[in-house]
This record gives structure tokens, C-alpha cells and sequence, in this order.
């Protein structure tokens, strides 16, 4: 399978959720998974599985777009979240190895950091707890 196709214009947060704001450190589009880089003044930028430990370490999901220096906000965990692209019932959606992106479970290679983000609760919702391993994928 591919990184999920999210519509920026249909991500929202559901009921519940835990809301944080930062400052973006890149171009950041809605949807896409994000993490804080503690080497650059806390500003937030695109998640990556692929990478390393820090870059891996997802904070939230983004709820719009920002540009590099301003506000963003994103979704830390809640019980609903609207992710913006077409699910799969039931199955469980983790930190890809593309940098902002959001992939099926099965599609972890080695190397990567897994991260698991949501599990589809039907094919446009989702239940949203990130919940992050302690290393490497063998």
C-alpha cells in the first residue's frame, strides 16, 4: 500500500481532542504528522519514520497549513480525529517513512521508527493515540 492521500481541506478535530500550538519550522500542510525540533528553537516540522529517534518523535498532527516562523496547530491525541483521506475500517495507521506522511501498518520497513498514530474507526474518522516504540525496526 501508499501513504494515505489526505485532503487538506478535510482535516478537523473530533471530539476530545488535546489541542497544541507551535511555531512551524518548514512549510507544513494539514494532516501531515509533525515533531519538535529541540536543535531549532522548538519549531515544529514534518514527522519522518525513516530518519531518526528526534524526527520520529511525533508531537501531533498539523489542522492547517503554516508557513516557516508561523503558528501552527495541531492535534496531540483525542478521541475522534478526521484525517482528511479514505481508511480502511479497522486498521491501524503509523508514521511513514516519507516525511509528513501517514501509512498502513504493514507498510514499516526496517529501519524505521514505528509510531502509530490512529486506528480507523470506520473509512473517515479515526481514534487517535500516538503511541511511539523504543527503536528501530529490525
Amino acid at each position: 500500500m501508499a501513504d494515505l492521500s489526505i485532503t487538506a481541506a478535510n482535516v478537523a478535530q473530533g471530539t476530545g481532542a488535546i489541542l497544541r500550538q507551535g511555531t512551524a519550522g518548514a512549510t507544513i500542510t494539514a494532516g501531515q504528522p509533525l515533531y519538535i525540533d529541540t536543535g531549532d528553537s522548538n519549531k515544529l516540522k514534518a514527522a519522518d519514520a525513516d530518519s531518526t529517534a528526534l524526527t520520529s518523535t511525533v508531537a501531533g498532527i498539523a489542522l492547517h497549513a503554516a508557513s516557516d516562523g508561523q503558528p501552527i496547530k495541531y492535534i496531540e491525541s483525542g478521541a475522534l480525529f478526521v484525517p482528511g483521506a479514505t481508511l480502511t475500517q479497522g486498521e491501524v495507521y503509523v508514521l511513514s517513512g516519507t516525511a509528513g506522511g501517514i501509512a498502513p501498518i504493514g507498510d514499516l520497513g526496517s529501519g524505521d521508527y514505528p509510531v502509530v498514530l490512529f486506528c480507523a474507526n470506520d473509512t473517515a474518522n479515526a481514534v487517535m493515540k500516538i503511541t511511539r516504540g523504543t527503536g528501530a525496526r529490525a
